[in-house]
């Protein structure tokens, strides 16, 4: 196979659905289901045996569940795109998908060809949160950074990063690569991650999803900026 190939990790636990997910995604050019499971256990220890460059997840599994599958699979590799598939929306499930770490989700019964963009945009390093989402993302936090401590936080963050890494940061939000980034600000997209690996540091979290979420919290960036699908 190319190596350009996304290769797939595919959580899904109807058997008849993960084999017609399995059937779409493998009709398109460049991906690659390299592995399945049917429950969170599985999949964490899946993660741990494949070179995988996404995970398409789903929440209601048997056994830990999808939720505690994303946090596990996320705190032992970081940098690896979770994307969930989930029949519901409700603005608690999507609170708690941001705070394990997940790049964002799709509905079942999303049209293949946004299923395929949903995955390629997650693995690029982009996020991909729909409205309902978004929505839920923006109130959340414009609620969260009327809190006291919130200047002082804003003022903190703000001076421990460079203007490039505001940059950076504003259009991390606005879900770009790092290779459109690179084309944006005319450097190169190794200057890039070595901008983003610092931005991470300094905010004290893991990935993008979570840089953008406490850039915005901590109001260093505007709400608005968020990638909405």
């Amino acid at each position: 196979m190319p190596a350009s190939n996304l290769k797939i990790l595919l959580v899904e636990d109807d058997e008849l659905f993960r084999l017609g997910l399995r059937v779409r995604l493998q009709q398109e050019p460049g991906l690659e289901i390299l592995a399945e499971a049917e429950d969170g256990e599985t999949a964490v220890e899946l993660v741990n045996h494949h070179q995988l460059d996404v995970v398409l997840l789903d929440v209601g599994l048997p056994g830990i569940g999808g939720i505690e599958a994303c946090r596990q699979i996320k705190q032992q590799h970081p940098s690896l795109p979770v994307l969930v598939l989930t029949s519901h929306s409700q603005n608690s499930l999507i609170a708690r998908l941001i705070e394990v770490g997940a790049q964002g989700y799709c509905l079942k019964g999303i049209a293949s060809e946004k299923l395929v963009l949903a995955l390629r945009s997650v693995a690029a390093g982009a996020s991909w949160w729909d409205e309902t989402a978004t929505k839920e993302i923006r109130s959340t936090f414009a609620v969260n950074s009327t809190l006291p401590e919130g200047a002082t936080h804003s003022t903190q963050h703000s001076n421990s990063l460079t203007q490039r890494e505001q940059e950076i940061l504003s259009l991390l939000a606005s879900g770009k690569t790092n290779q459109q980034i690179a084309q944006t600000l005319y450097i190169t997209p190794g200057t890039v991650r070595v901008h983003v690996h610092a931005i991470l540091h300094k905010l004290g979290v893991s990935d993008r999803t979570q840089a953008v979420i406490v850039a915005i919290k901590k109001q260093l960036i505007k709400s608005d900026l968020i990638l909405e699908e």
